[in-house]
């Protein structure tokens, strides 16, 4: 019994020392696959989106916080506050008197300034979220908007010079891009999967305060504040003088994206494009706004969902710009009251006011007085159900809508279509044109009317008269009438400005701004 009682102890022996054996050579190969991987990604592999980068990064270091049981968040707060930076702007007196950070910043954080006459600041702050070792950086547009200079403080105190990948004011969010390697990253979450009252901190640079981590909870999802697309809704003067004359006017599309993740974490002015994360470190959120009357924290926070901001980051890398796609419907949210007015018995869902010419929707047949009530098999109740789906796509991308007509169900299916195929053809070069062109661009430059310019707050600018197909600003979807007003920082009022500022690019990357009637825009192009 002795014998045989020994033997099977060595025998236990020997295979706990197998099992060890085989898990010490599957974490090596684990290590290996992903120190590989990292190489590979870092001998210049640019054809990486950036989730892809991050699945590389962070395949050997799998995240297993639970936000269950005791409350505790040392390891979340440790690892992503060196992935958080302080981004300092500097602005040109000379630049426009609209559309400043400083004056987004008043009409998300409340404060004294609303209502007076806007004014570009000298300087400003605000909050990034490092995304890739090589300088990849997310932070919103209005921290960055019109800023002549962007400066980026590292978690180790360096000062770096960043510039601007592409912004879309749409969403307000921004890619920005610092020479450095070897940076500290944020993991990238999904956003799907956050849940109401599940445990969320803030990390960035509040009120010019070093690195501030706060605790909140999740307070709502899928959430719509009304400031995005506040200006691009407002008539101009021709369609105000039409409604006057004839008492008509058809609203505009509106082309803000608003979902918002509410949060009770406490979010105050320098937030704006800092991170909110779950207890596990992954960034769930691009911090944007609060609700307040004073100006500070008044336990309101929104934040821009990480599932949406994805995809606006990888057409700014891939294009500058972003390439959005539309259902091509102007849609109201249904309630009780609503459905009141309208004389109908759905009390949820979206009801179609009107349908864009040769738009998505047209072409699925939906028609006015049609209720959408699901997309992609969810139901949707309110605007950014169905605004935050489809900002995750892109035109050509296809989308399966339930709606309903005559009290049945019906599913289409619906490609989505370009912002500038819907409603009007594309401006093209005719034989006779004002302006002058410049084939670089494509494009044919006038200088801007003194009253499209009072339309706009501009004070300089020139206009875009003819667009040819197929070359550069076609490509960007650039259309006649925009107003063009800054080309490479520099203001521009003829032709001979914009092409004398072309050559003045940096790094290469040449940077036109202005404005339309969706509101400011900026595109890059190498």
């Amino acid at each position: 019994m002795v014998l045989n009682l020994s033997i099977i102890i060595k025998n236990k022996r020997i295979a706990q020392m197998k099992r060890l054996a085989l898990l010490v050579l599957a974490a090596f190969i684990g290590g290996a696959a992903a120190i590989g991987g990292y190489k590979m990604l870092e001998h210049g592999n640019n054809n990486l989106t950036l989730a892809e980068k991050q699945n590389v990064l962070f395949a050997s270091n799998p995240t297993n916080i639970s936000s269950t049981g005791a409350v505790d968040f040392v390891q979340a707060a440790a690892a992503v506050s060196p992935a958080v930076v302080h981004i300092r702007t500097t602005f040109n007196s000379e630049s426009s008197d609209s559309g400043s950070p400083m004056d987004m910043m008043e009409e998300f954080f409340g404060g004294a300034g609303r209502g007076k006459a806007r004014r570009t600041p000298k300087a400003a702050s605000g909050s990034g979220v490092i995304l890739t070792p090589d300088g990849y950086i997310v932070t919103n547009n209005h921290v960055v908007e019109n800023a002549e200079k962007i400066q980026v403080i590292l978690s180790d105190r360096r000062k770096v010079e960043a510039k601007v990948i592409g912004r879309d004011p749409n969403t307000d969010l921004a890619l920005i891009k610092v020479d450095a390697t070897d940076l500290p990253i944020v993991k990238m979450g999904n956003s799907d999967n956050v849940q109401v009252g599940e445990w969320v901190l803030a990390v960035g640079f509040p009120l010019d305060l070093q690195t501030t981590v706060t605790a909140g909870i999740v307070s709502a999802k899928s959430r719509q504040i009304g400031i995005l697309g506040r200006e691009q809704q407002q008539p101009t003067e021709e369609e105000y003088e039409e409604y006057q004359r004839t008492g008509k006017y058809t609203p505009k599309t509106n082309s803000a994206i608003e979902s918002y993740i509410q949060t009770d974490a406490a979010i105050n002015p320098g937030n704006s494009g800092g991170a909110l994360v779950n207890a596990s470190g992954e960034l769930i959120g691009i911090n944007s706004a609060i609700a307040s009357q004073s100006g500070t924290n008044e336990g309101y926070g929104f934040a821009i969902p990480v599932n949406l901001a994805k995809k606006i980051l990888e057409d700014f890398k891939k294009y500058g710009a972003v390439k959005r796609g539309y259902v091509g419907v102007t849609f109201q949210e249904l309630n009780a009251d609503v459905a009141e007015d309208l004389k109908i018995n759905d009390v949820s869902g979206l009801y179609v006011n009107d349908v864009l010419p040769n738009g998505g929707g047209a072409a699925a047949g939906i028609r006015k007085g049609d209720i959408i009530k699901k997309v992609d098999g969810k139901e949707v109740f309110a605007s950014p159900d169905l605004q935050e789906k489809i900002g995750r796509l892109s035109p050509g991308d296809k989308v399966q809508l339930t709606i309903s007509r005559d009290n049945k169900e019906q599913n289409v299916a619906v490609t989505l279509r370009g912002d500038a195929s819907i409603g009007r053809p594309k401006a093209v070069l005719a034989a006779k044109t004002t302006g002058t062109t410049i084939d670089k661009l494509g494009a044919a430059f006038a200088p801007a009317s003194p009253a499209l310019k009072a339309r706009y707050g501009a004070k300089y600018g020139v206009v875009v008269t003819a667009v040819e197909p197929g070359k550069l600003f076609d490509s960007f979807d650039m259309e006649k009438g925009r107003l063009v007003t800054t080309v490479n920082g520099r203001p521009v009022n003829s032709a001979r400005d914009v092409e004398a500022a072309l050559p003045t690019s940096r790094n290469g990357k040449t940077t036109i701004s202005g404005v339309g009637p969706n509101g400011n825009y900026t595109i890059s192009f190498n």
